[in-house]
């Protein structure tokens, strides 16, 4: 199971709110789009960036307005030791210039909205603590025969 860290409400995200102090966090905006229907995007804006966070959480309703269906179920621990169980489909996540596909999460109201570290990671880009912005990542490491 995946532990969430300290709960925001993704509505609060939404509007630029939180209920705990931000502490380094920072926001971006992130677009969501269909892998089997390019072209048509999502944008989210103040998206959480959260490298606590294994997946990548987009409000259900913007998941299902794009197309996308759940594939499987993921089992998650929450900070206050609750079990909840999430559905997980298929994305083109897009933030800082570029993009990669990847799972997501169908979040629910009250759920956060976040940008996790596996769509960081496809992305090729890092956490810029200071200057509090995603930047690229460099040359990927590759084996070579």
């Amino acid at each position: 199971m995946e532990w969430l860290g300290p709960q925001f409400r993704g509505d609060d995200i939404s509007r630029g709110r939180s209920t705990l102090p931000d502490m380094g966090a920072f926001r971006t905006a992130v677009s969501i789009e269909n892998i089997a229907r390019r072209g048509e995007l999502r944008t989210l804006n103040d998206v959480l960036v959260d490298t606590g966070s294994e997946y990548t959480w987009v409000p259900r309703v913007v998941l299902e307005s794009l197309g996308i269906a759940p594939e499987r179920t993921q089992h998650f621990r929450v900070a206050d030791g609750r079990a909840i169980e999430r559905e997980l489909g298929f994305a083109i996540v897009r933030a800082a210039g570029t993009f990669a596909p990847d799972f997501v999460v169908f979040a629910e109201p009250g759920d956060m909205v976040l940008l996790g570290s596996r769509s960081l990671e496809g992305l090729n880009v890092r956490v810029d603590p200071v200057r509090k912005m995603l930047v690229d990542a460099g040359p990927v490491v590759a084996a070579v025969a």
